[in-house]
Order: C-alpha cells, then sequence, then structure tokens
C-alpha cells in the first residue's frame, strides 16, 4: 500500500523547482549586498561629510583659491582652539590669535606642541569647525592632520594649516549672521611611547 502511494505520489513541476532556486538566489545576493553595504557605510559616510562638510568637515583644496574669487567684501573672525586627548602627555595650544579674515584670502596659522615628558611620544591630531554648517565653506589646503608628528623628551615643535574660506559663503542666506568661525585641533596618543635612548641627566656635583 505504502509503495502505491508513494508511485502515485505528484511530481514536483520542473519550472516551480527553477524559481524556487531563483528566488533563493536572489535573497543570497540581497544578503550579501546588504552586508557589503553595511561593511561600506563608515568610509562613504566620511566621503559624504567631506563633500558636503557634514558636521563641520573641512573640505580639502588643492590649491589656494584664483586671485578673481578673493573679491568678495565679508569679513569672517577665525578662532584657532587646541586639545590634547588623554594620554598623551602634550601642551598643544594655538599661536595665532583670532583674527579677521577676507572671504577668499588664503591664511597661515600656527600652533605648538610640546612634549611634557622624558620619552620620545608620537601624537596624530584630528579636526573639524565650528559652527558645523561652515564646514562646507572651509577649504584646507596644507596642514599637520591625520599626520604622526613625533617629539623627543621636552621637545616643542611649530605646526602650521593653510586654508581659506570660500566667498561663496557671503551669498549663502542661510548664514548671512555667521560672522566667527572656529577651527579646532585634536591630539591623539598614535601608537605606544617609545622609550627614548638619551640618558637621564646627571646632577652637577656639589662645589
Amino acid at each position: 500500500m505504502a509503495n502505491d502511494l508513494s508511485n502515485h505520489a505528484p511530481a514536483v513541476p520542473t519550472d516551480l523547482v527553477r524559481q524556487h532556486r531563483r528566488v533563493a538566489l536572489i535573497c543570497t545576493l540581497f544578503l550579501a549586498s546588504m552586508f557589503g553595504l553595511a561593511y561600506a557605510a563608515v568610509p562613504l559616510y566620511d566621503l559624504f561629510c567631506r563633500a558636503t562638510g557634514l558636521g563641520g568637515t573641512p573640505q580639502i583644496a588643492a590649491t589656494l583659491p584664483s586671485s578673481g574669487k578673493a573679491g568678495v567684501l565679508r569679513d569672517i573672525t577665525m578662532r584657532f582652539d587646541a586639545n590634547v586627548a588623554s594620554g598623551l602627555p602634550w601642551r598643544f595650544e594655538a599661536v595665532t590669535t583670532p583674527t579677521v579674515l577676507r572671504v577668499g584670502e588664503p591664511f597661515l596659522a600656527t600652533y605648538r606642541a610640546t612634549n611634557l615628558s622624558a620619552r620620545d611620544t608620537v601624537g596624530t591630531a584630528s579636526y573639524n569647525v565650528a559652527p558645523p554648517q561652515s564646514g562646507a565653506f572651509f577649504f584646507k589646503v596644507e596642514c599637520f592632520c591625520f599626520t604622526e608628528q613625533k617629539l623627543g623628551p621636552y621637545e616643542s615643535a611649530e605646526l602650521t594649516v593653510s586654508f581659506y574660506v570660500d566667498p561663496e559663503l557671503a551669498g549663502d542666506i542661510n548664514l548671512a549672521s555667521l560672522d566667527t568661525i572656529t577651527l579646532s585641533y585634536t591630539f591623539f596618543p598614535a601608537r605606544q611611547p617609545v622609550r627614548s635612548s638619551a640618558l637621564p641627566a646627571q646632577a652637577a656635583p656639589a662645589p
């Protein structure tokens, strides 16, 4: 009886099997694409911020602005902020004081970093500008950000950043009241400090 039932079981149509396989393949490809998008989300978001200035991310310019862009009559006060994350024994400060700039004109600002420890240390700086909406108009030409900076025991170094504020800022009605932009850098420890090979200084003999 069982054999008769198995012999008379309806066969699954070939087209239905192919359809199920096609659906399974589509689902697999969809899941793989979602995984790929999730993996790429961080670098894509970073590129988006750099392209739009979202979150105060400054733009990057390969060259200084052309002279034709430097005739817009609008001034911006630039302030310079310096910070050090925990774990890095540095003093970091802005040498350049708040300065009034004409939009479109290039400017060179200076910071100073000092190693307060008796060993070699390495730091890396990140940066942004405030208010965040000004990031789309702040163009960095050259700076020390994202580059390892090594300082020996108690060594100091001056670090510069070249930038300009895009004259297009003057035509943005949403930023008509903007009169101050703050450029902020924060240094983080880049890796484990390297022990200095220098011998400790010896006290002078008593007279």
